[in-house]
């Protein structure tokens, strides 16, 4: 299954590589010049075909747990000063997603969207330390009475050109759902209140939906 926001450049991509295939067929003559270049096309393909593949997850709702809303890898677990929304300290928790990632985004909560802003920014790389205030981003808060509120912000890297947002304030968001896409590399960091109880580390892979990041003390 493919994320609909790939399709259009997964058929442009397809075009580009029966057309180069039949270019090749028709203008090399050197055998073996002809079976690489037929190989990077098909590399190619996979390639795009990966980046924008949607597998379904199998999350278990639970308004005490924050589930990753990406895949990738823990990169930040820190104490900081959130100002965009919140205006207090935060632990934030920094997933962050190479090329080959599947780049769906997810609702880390279930509950209600009571703030969704786009930012347009630079294209620094992902963990460059400014990225979450310089680069292309969006920010998410969804609120739901046991856990309270979760922020999460989309952050566009080196090479994404484009973040999809699908959250608005007052939909209802279901934990675990797809909730945006961000194209070729990027990460998306989560602010969560001081007390939670963090449940993965530094390093630590993680799939959208399904790892829990963190939950309730209570």
């Amino acid at each position: 299954m493919f994320h609909k926001e790939g399709y259009k450049i997964i058929i442009v991509t397809f075009i580009l590589v029966i057309s180069g295939t039949v270019l090749v067929d028709n203008f090399v003559t050197i055998d073996w010049l002809r079976l690489a270049l037929k190989l990077v096309l098909l590399v190619f393909l996979i390639l795009i075909l990966q980046f924008f593949r949607n597998p379904k997850r199998h999350t278990q709702p639970n308004e005490k747990q924050v589930v990753s809303p990406v895949d990738g890898k823990v990169v930040v677990i820190e104490e900081v000063f959130e100002k965009e929304f919140f205006n207090e300290k935060r632990l934030q928790v920094s997933v962050f997603m190479s090329p080959i990632n599947v780049h769906v985004t997810r609702y880390p909560i279930g509950g209600k969207v009571i703030f969704s802003k786009y930012h347009p920014g630079k294209y620094l790389v992902a963990w460059h330390p400014k990225a979450s205030e310089e680069n292309e981003r969006t920010t998410v808060v969804v609120e739901n009475k046991t856990y309270g509120q979760v922020l999460y912000r989309q952050i566009a890297g080196a090479l994404a050109k484009r973040i999809v947002n699908y959250a608005k304030v007052d939909d209802t968001a279901t934990q675990g759902a797809d909730s945006g896409f961000i194209k070729f590399g990027s990460r998306v960091d989560l602010f969560l209140p001081l007390d939670t109880n963090i449940k993965v580390k530094l390093n630590q892979k993680v799939k959208g939906g399904e790892s829990i990041i963190a939950e309730t003390n209570e």
